[in-house]
């Protein structure tokens, strides 16, 4: 276990956990990073339009698992998400998460 596993808590088991909850995985690239590969059944919501859609997250009423092409808008969209009640988390890179779930 890493230091930042140990200082954060391990990610796959956050994943894992969020999995069981029947998360959602929303993907926050471009639509045009989109297009071009996602994770099946994940919802594209780029993060320049997140604040916008934040009531309609909210009704889903399920956790948030957000990713993108590295792990750094998915960690903004994550504090968002957080900051407004709703449960997220950073699930980084798109196609490492993929490969996670």
């Amino acid at each position: 276990m890493g230091l930042l596993d140990f200082l954060t808590g391990n990610k796959s088991d956050k994943i894992k956990d969020f999995q069981s909850r029947k998360a959602i995985i929303i993907d926050v690239r471009t639509k045009e990073e989109f297009s071009q590969g996602a994770i099946t059944g994940s919802k594209n919501i780029p993060l320049q339009t997140l604040k916008g859609k934040i009531n309609d997250i909210k009704k889903l009423n399920r956790p948030v698992i957000a990713c993108c092409a590295s792990g750094m808008r998915s960690g903004s969209a994550a504090s968002i998400l957080n900051s407004n009640g709703i449960e997220a988390i950073n699930g980084g890179g798109w196609s490492s998460l993929r490969n996670k779930l």
